[in-house]
């Protein structure tokens, strides 16, 4: 009989072995890596069978999990690995038969420098109040630049942060902050909720892993105009795009509001894309917008669409647009053009400024 747990720690090797992001168990397949953004079957492995898949994964599950897994057919949760590494992991039902993503967290917290993200993040982190936000696709690290700018205020100075996760992905270690991290499901019933506790909770800042719906949102808007420094992430393309579906959450009779208080308490959007590198790896090409003057305006205005100008137009202030972090990457020989042109949104443009 197989011990599905050393089967299952096996594969979770293998995982940091091979440096990859990602693990896919789904019956009829091989178990799949990410690497560098490419999936990767593990051939050498048998080809995944329906009871040998859901044996692996209930190696995964405590218990409780299990029957939530069966109450839900999904659930998220993470999982720690020999104080190695942890899992952000869900578990689905896909044609009556169980699978699995699991998402690889380092165990160690880089710094901004440390991820070749551009420098100007780090003034965010000074800010005593405000809102920025973290976008891109999934899996193009916007938890983990989050996870390195809260770090950063860990380590430098003397706040209390609280974060709100789904599950809780990083773990940090306090050092000159107070660090409480809550997991959905675990320690609070929503994001919303938690984020109407944090008013009781003499919080300085709140990091929300994602915002998924208006009142989360509202919420999180009214703790950055009341004093609180608010960092969260949304599935979003840029910042333009980021902007529209806050307000777009709401019914229309509420836009005008929200467009206010956004206007008033933004600090800044970054939208991040990790590229593949020609000498292997990714490499994040992250575009910046900074909310100053004219950004806050435009927002009051509704004239959200003339954004990429003044982002174009405000380059000395550290902000940059994703095609020209991208071109930026070329000219340094550090992507391909072909990758470049994978991961913009005008084609047009970016040719332009390699040219």
């Amino acid at each position: 009989m197989k011990d599905f747990q050393y089967e299952l720690e096996e594969l979770l090797t293998i995982v940091l072995k091979e440096n990859a992001s990602d693990l896919h168990i789904s019956v009829g397949r091989y178990p799949t890596l990410r690497i560098d953004g490419q999936l990767i079957p593990l051939a050498q492995r048998e080809i995944l069978d329906p009871e040998y898949t859901e044996n692996l994964i209930s190696a995964l599950l405590t218990k409780r999990q299990k029957e939530l897994f069966l109450d839900n057919k999904e659930l998220d949760f993470a999982y720690s690995f020999r104080n190695k590494a942890r899992f952000r992991i869900n578990v689905f039902y896909q044609r009556g038969f169980v699978s699995a993503a699991l998402r690889l967290i380092p165990a160690e917290i880089k710094t901004i420098e440390e991820l070749n993200l551009p420098p100007i993040l780090n003034e965010f982190a000074n800010h005593n109040q405000g809102f920025l936000l973290i976008t891109g696709p999934t899996g193009h690290g916007k938890s983990t630049t989050l996870a390195s700018l809260v770090d950063k205020i860990n380590h430098e100075k003397n706040k209390h942060i609280i974060t709100i996760e789904d599950p809780i992905e990083y773990l940090f270690t306090q050092d000159r902050s107070i660090i409480d991290q809550r997991e959905v499901g675990l320690d609070t019933n929503d994001f919303s909720r938690a984020l109407r506790s944090v008013f009781r909770q003499d919080v300085d800042v709140i990091m929300v892993g994602e915002m998924r719906d208006a009142e989360t949102i509202s919420t999180a808007v009214t703790a950055a105009e009341t004093g609180h420094l608010v960092l969260a992430t949304l599935h979003t393309n840029n910042a333009a795009q980021t902007i529209d579906r806050i307000i777009d959450s709401f019914p229309a009779s509420g836009q005008g509001q929200i467009r206010s208080q956004v206007a008033n308490t933004l600090l800044g959007v970054i939208s991040q894309r990790l590229v593949p590198r020609l000498d292997g790896g990714r490499i994040p090409a992250v575009e910046v917008m900074i909310a100053n003057h004219a950004v806050r305006n435009l927002i009051r205005e509704d004239k959200i669409h003339q954004i990429d100008l003044v982002i174009d137009t405000h380059m000395e202030e550290g902000m940059i647009s994703l095609n020209r972090a991208l071109a930026e990457l070329v000219r340094a020989q550090k992507i391909s053009i072909n990758n470049a042109e994978l991961y913009s949104l005008n084609l047009q443009e970016l040719r332009n400024f390699i040219l």
